[in-house]
């Protein structure tokens, strides 16, 4: 009774709010467009749409007194190729590489904004100041929302049906605690304030962390570098060929004034410490009475990543990590829209709760720590899309992707600084066709001698480390199927 009322309810929706006109904003107004009787009304603190692709040189603060939100750097290529990195229904136009210029990014993300007419129900140079939920007798709430026109300086409240909250999560830097770091005389600086090379000309640079945006800003740092220590606590040191600068270390532990003393007990003196530590989920603009937390890396209560347990009318787009955004926001999108226009009808609120509980023990059961409980993965995220996908009455993921994300998986962790070569193209049965240097490549043949030449050289440089990581991956193989 009260699941068929909900959907009752939902299905009168008329204004739902978006807050954020980047690359999950702009999906949800295009899938809130094509619903009949449905209007979007987004809001973005800028000029501009595109969220982080929006690169500037500056940092810091913007004409408003606005942290600056875009984390790009100048010459920052994706680590994604663009056939897995689009729109399900808005392919990147043609190109002679996969890994594209964040420029194309952005002018793609215009264009799709154009192609579906979402500029007139963008309110620019708006920020959101404050959201309640307006409780009802029966149903989901409403959502006052009360906004700030940067131009002129005044504040509008709306009233919207439902809400999708999409302001990011690549925007507040997390900064590791680091034992005496006051001491340290050298330069600081986070990964979000990072724009090109040439201020590091010299230097001895500590890179602290070795996920996609630490290896990718060492590669760019090494031709001026002196040195640089690539500093982690990865299971085994990358095993790629990495320039010959640079010098892997375990993460660092303490700071002296000259330098950094590191988990494996070494030291080095170092003029630069660049934190690729990763960013905080912020919501600052969410009532007390919105009740989200945000406890060790976990946004609660949200039911499947995606909806408020309690308050059903609220989604937050694009929190996982570790996956391919684009086609993720188009699915989680749809997934909501299908709920709030009464097409998908969820659990109760408490049944959600209990849901949402149950998948983060299970993930603890099985060696998950809680701050990675939001890391889908991958290979992972596609199984959750297609779950999504089945929700919203829509197509899975095509077959392409699985295949594209394997070949990048492999050459990211055996032949990092070649990686981005790979150009891909995409056959109509879904099949894939790898080319290097404009010549087809015999993908599985060249993929099996990477991963048995990386194999034996973790092995040869921390035989026992190295052994325990693969019997790690073979019994998390053998017992996590779902996982793999």
């Amino acid at each position: 009774m009260i699941q068929s009322r909900l959907g009752s309810i939902f299905r009168t929706m008329k204004q739902i709010g978006v807050i954020g006109a980047g690359a999950a904003g702009l999906c949800a107004a295009r899938h809130i467009l094509a619903n009949q009787g449905m209007v979007p009304i987004v809001w973005e603190q800028s000029e501009k749409v595109g969220g982080t692709w929006n690169y500037t040189p500056e940092t810091g603060t913007d004409k408003n007194g606005l942290p600056i939100h875009s984390s790009m750097y100048q010459n920052l290529k994706t680590n994604l190729p663009k056939e897995v990195m689009a729109f399900p229904d808005f392919p990147f136009p043609e190109a002679d590489e996969s890994f594209v210029h964040h420029s194309e990014v952005k002018k793609y993300l215009e264009n799709y904004a154009q192609h579906f007419d979402l500029y007139p129900h963008i309110k620019f140079n708006h920020h959101v100041e404050e959201v309640k939920p307006i409780i009802k007798e029966t149903g989901p709430p409403s959502w006052s929302i009360k906004v700030k026109d940067l131009n002129s300086g005044e504040f509008s409240t709306a009233v919207c049906d439902a809400l999708l909250v999409c302001n990011g999560h690549y925007s507040v830097p997390r900064l590791p605690i680091i034992k005496d770091i006051e001491k340290f005389q050298g330069r600081q600086i986070h990964s979000h304030n990072y724009r090109e090379p040439s201020p590091y000309e010299g230097s001895r640079v500590v890179v602290l962390g070795a996920s996609a945006s630490g290896l990718d800003i060492m590669l760019e740092l090494a031709p001026y570098a002196k040195e640089i220590l690539l500093s982690h606590n990865l299971p085994v040191a990358v095993p790629s060929e990495l320039p010959s600068n640079v010098r892997q270390v375990r993460g660092v532990v303490a700071a002296t004034e000259n330098g950094f003393t590191f988990g494996d007990g070494t030291s080095a003196e170092a003029d630069v410490i660049l934190y690729c530590t990763g960013y905080e989920y912020t919501f600052p603009f969410l009532s007390e009475e919105c009740n989200v937390t945000i406890e060790d890396n976990v946004v609660k209560p949200l039911y499947k990543h995606l909806i408020h347990s309690s308050f059903p009318s609220l989604a937050f787009i694009g929190i996982p990590f570790q996956i391919c955004p684009f086609p993720l926001f188009d699915f989680q999108v749809q997934y909501f829209v299908a709920v709030i226009a009464g097409r998908l009808t969820l659990p109760s609120p408490g049944e959600m709760a209990t849901l949402s509980r149950e998948d983060l023990e299970q993930q603890r059961k099985e060696g998950c720590m809680d701050r990675h409980y939001h890391r889908l993965g991958l290979i992972h995220q596609l199984t959750v899309l297609k779950d999504w996908a089945e929700g919203a009455g829509i197509p899975p993921p095509g077959k392409h992707m699985k295949t594209i994300l394997y070949i990048v998986m492999l050459r990211f962790a055996f032949a990092h600084p070649s990686f981005k070569k790979s150009k891909f193209t995409v056959m109509e049965d879904g099949g894939v066709i790898e080319r290097r240097e404009g010549a087809e490549v015999y993908t599985k043949l060249e993929l099996t001698w990477l991963l048995a030449r990386g194999l034996f050289w973790v092995l040869w440089r921390d035989f026992p480390r190295g052994l325990s990581f693969l019997g790690s991956a073979v019994w998390g193989r053998l017992t996590r199927p779902f996982h793999s």
